[in-house]
């Protein structure tokens, strides 16, 4: 090894390739190389200083610069080029100013450099795409990611701003689609709320780089809750007022509530039960502020009240005439008619406030009569009525009537038929009680 470094060959092909390996380092680090000539004049080369465009960033995007860096050479006496390399308050800018929308050749400035030194940039061209800047009003999506702990369910995200302003280059403004903040809420068990950065993206999915969104970050809250659904609330109506009173009206403060509960029992939820309002001895109006309460495994109601508003006015009568009497329970084996009252019809004196009174007719009345589980034969039934809302019975209106049971001609005598036999029972539709809705328990 001594003998190879005594030989000045070698040690210069070492110090030639050490050489060359300096250069290329420095150069693929975009850094400087300085000569120095027998004048005393000094030369650095800079590569890869980038382009900085000026132009008006309210009305225009710089979509390309080409090339986007260059080289810059500078010579001067080696104190002042020194002083330059080590400020790096130097750069290369492209003046935009007197140009408009379209595709560019413009100069090179190099600016920051002191009158002392000789500053040359390649290229002294480049090539600029300018387009126009768009402005779009937009509204805050929010992508909810992730599930909620156990039992739990992420709500309405509510977001501040609500709408935002993407400005885009004018050739693609019809294709920004929406602005979009991702929020995850992986097994979260309380309101994730989180300072959220925006993204753009086209109607092809893909975020915009070019969009620039103002304001570019939005506060957004995730509630976690119970899972909740929005159902009718249905109120039950108890009992009516004296002789001589009815309702005319009933307001309640909300006709829906919002449920929460497990999942399961919400499914089955076609309404939710509300209070009774207990309408026995009301003579006047009233107000009635209720609780509406938990039924079954439900664990929170919205809102927990309601107000419900009574009017009750004196009340009128009216007969009702020639009210059909309607069979139900009848078995098809058999034949079932009315025999008294011979027309089959009865007359009814109904009682109720005017402006309802006033419009009911004979056919917004039902008198039933249930054969259910009543053999062949003659048998007194006792009529149920069915009455609109807030309609009651006048007094002493307490009706039967006589129904004969007979077999059909033709009709087999096995089981279920014939003397003796009991018609299958059929399930009656519930009389309406005076003073409940049609349909309500």
């Amino acid at each position: 090894m001594d003998q190879w470094l005594r030989n000045t060959n070698v040690v210069r092909v070492i110090a030639l390739v050490i050489g060359i390996l300096l250069w290329a380092v420095v150069r693929m680090d975009g850094g400087a190389i300085s000569t120095s000539t027998s004048t005393g004049i000094k030369e650095e080369k800079i590569w890869n200083v980038p382009v900085s465009p000026k132009y008006d960033t309210d009305h225009f995007f710089v979509e390309q610069i080409d090339p986007a860096q260059v080289t810059v050479s500078i010579s001067g006496r080696d104190a002042t080029v020194k002083k330059v390399m080590s400020s790096a308050n130097y750069s290369v800018e492209l003046d935009l100013s007197q140009v408009g929308k379209g595709e560019h050749v413009l100069p090179l400035t190099p600016v920051g450099f002191p009158s002392g030194v000789t500053v040359k940039v390649s290229p002294s061209n480049v090539k600029v795409v300018v387009d126009e800047k768009t402005n779009k009003s937009m509204p805050v999506v929010v992508n909810v990611t992730g599930i909620p702990a156990v039992g739990l369910k992420a709500g309405q995200p509510v977001v501040k701003p609500k709408s935002v302003t993407v400005s885009v280059p004018s050739k693609i403004y019809d294709s920004v689609d929406s602005v979009r903040a991702d929020v995850n809420v992986e097994k979260a068990q309380a309101a994730v709320t989180s300072k959220v950065k925006l993204v753009a993206y086209g109607k092809d999915g893909k975020p915009i780089d070019t969009a620039v969104i103002n304001p570019a970050v939005v506060d957004v809250e995730v509630p976690i809750t119970s899972p909740f659904t929005t159902v009718p609330l249905q109120l039950k109506f108890v009992g009516e007022p004296p002789r001589g009173f009815a309702v005319e009206s009933i307001r309640q403060s909300t006709d829906k509530v919002t449920v929460y509960g497990p999942q399961t029992a919400l499914d089955k939820m076609e309404f939710y039960e509300g209070p009774q309002v207990a309408l026995n001895d009301l003579k006047e109006d009233k107000e009635f502020s209720l609780d509406v309460p938990l039924r079954g495994k439900v664990t929170q109601v919205d809102p927990p009240k309601v107000t419900v508003n009574v009017t009750v006015v004196p009340s009128v009568t009216k007969t009702l005439e020639a009210i059909p009497l309607s069979i139900i329970g009848q078995n098809d084996g058999f034949d079932t008619k009315v025999v008294l009252p011979e027309s089959g019809q009865l007359n009814l004196v109904v009682e109720g406030a005017p402006s309802i009174i006033d419009k009911l007719k004979t056919q917004d009345v039902q008198a039933i009569l249930d054969v259910s589980n009543l053999p062949p034969g003659k048998h007194e039934v006792p009529v149920t009525w069915n009455l609109p809302t807030f309609v009651k019975k006048g007094p002493q209106q307490d009706f039967k009537a006589t129904v004969d049971i007979s077999a059909k001609q033709g009709a087999g005598t096995g089981a279920g038929a014939g003397a003796g036999a009991q018609p299958p029972a059929s399930q009656p539709p519930a009389a309406q009680t005076p003073g409940a809705k049609p349909g309500t328990p």
